[in-house]
């Protein structure tokens, strides 16, 4: 073999060499940028309120209550440790606040990614006990999604377990003898310590809620 031939294939070798080497890299660049575009955006504290979303400076460690689950079964306020449960304060029988956050609530749930979703959970718990049995409850919220679940119980523990998430409700007779029941809007976030971690502010937007959202997960240090 000549020596113009032996230097032509040793350009040819190295111009291969250089291609595949910055293909790789640019694969690799592309890889990073899509995982960075798949990380949730941390946003400040700031951000946050602009978007709806206040999360307390501490968390606040919830006392232990025994309500009642949709299932007939007895549950307790420490059962909410272990995942992310966000919480909304209604009943039934509401016309119009409630079924707008649920279904609000069920947009932003189907927005979430598996990995998300798999470790959130939306509880409604019920300030009507005396109408909100635990079939009519279980038949209501499945309604919206199939994964959604309710409590309610005893007038005493729902007034305490409100109160400790800053969520007001109050019963209001009405003139034909009947009642509703007035109760907060907002939606709380419980963390996986099962401690009051922050909430969403109404109007609910999913958008906004899944940003705000991803961003405390992301800078919860448990």
């Amino acid at each position: 073999m000549s020596k113009n031939v032996q230097h032509t294939a040793e350009q040819k070798r190295g111009i291969l060499l250089t291609v595949v080497v910055m293909v790789l890299f640019m694969l690799a660049v592309l890889a990073g940028f899509l995982n960075k575009m798949g990380q949730p955006r941390v946003i400040t504290d700031a951000e946050l309120r602009a978007n709806g979303a206040i999360k307390l400076e501490r968390p606040r460690i919830l006392d232990e209550f025994e309500l009642l689950a949709d299932s007939g079964e007895v549950f307790k306020t420490t059962q909410l440790a272990g995942r992310w449960t966000l919480v909304f304060f209604g009943f039934t029988h509401c016309p119009d606040v409630c079924p707008a956050t649920l279904s609000t609530l069920n947009q932003f749930y189907q927005t979430l990614d598996d990995d998300t979703r798999t470790d959130t959970d939306i509880l409604l718990v019920s300030v009507d006990p005396q109408r909100d049995k635990p079939q009519q409850l279980h038949d209501y919220v499945r309604y919206f999604n199939p994964n959604f679940f309710g409590v309610t119980g005893e007038f005493l523990n729902l007034k305490r377990f409100a109160n400790q998430l800053n969520v007001p409700f109050n019963k209001v007779p009405l003139d034909d003898g009947g009642y509703t029941v007035d109760h907060g809007s907002q939606v709380v976030l419980i963390n996986p310590r099962g401690h009051y971690h922050g909430f969403f502010k109404a109007p609910l937007d999913p958008a906004k809620m899944k940003l705000t959202y991803r961003s405390m997960r992301a800078t919860y240090n448990g």
